[in-house]
């Protein structure tokens, strides 16, 4: 019991920030929430989106770097596992620094372009 009020008290603190969101931010809860709500159902879902904008909003990558990801060369790599912000790719998965941009890395996953950071190889943003 006490663990659903605290989940219930941190989205409902959340939730004015959640709608002054950037696109990062914005991304970051639907994520969130899709991957929390297949873990844990609805409360899962509410916590999941609160905690992606969070990680959201703390990284909001230039324009420039998404843009220049969308044009770069890459073999695609067939992932299993759900790809998802937060999350780290799998270590066979090769990330390449973006040009002019050497703190964010790429990779080509599912026919999908990532940016990752470099270090923990952690997804920060999945480019539609």
């Amino acid at each position: 019991m006490k663990i659903r009020k605290a989940m219930a008290v941190a989205v409902i603190a959340l939730t004015p920030g959640i709608a002054l969101a950037q696109s990062a931010t914005v991304e970051g809860a639907r994520d969130g929430a899709a991957a929390g709500h297949a873990i844990g159902g609805p409360v899962g879902g509410a916590v999941g989106g609160t905690v992606g904008a969070a990680v959201g909003t703390a990284i909001d990558i230039p324009a420039a770097v998404i843009s220049s990801v969308t044009g770069l060369p890459g073999p695609s790599v067939v992932v299993k596992e759900r790809v998802v912000v937060g999350e780290p790719l799998p270590s066979y998965v090769e990330v390449r620094p973006v040009p002019s941009h050497v703190e964010y890395h790429y990779a080509v996953v599912n026919d999908r372009r990532v940016i990752v950071e470099p270090r923990t190889r952690r997804v920060i943003r999945v480019i539609e």
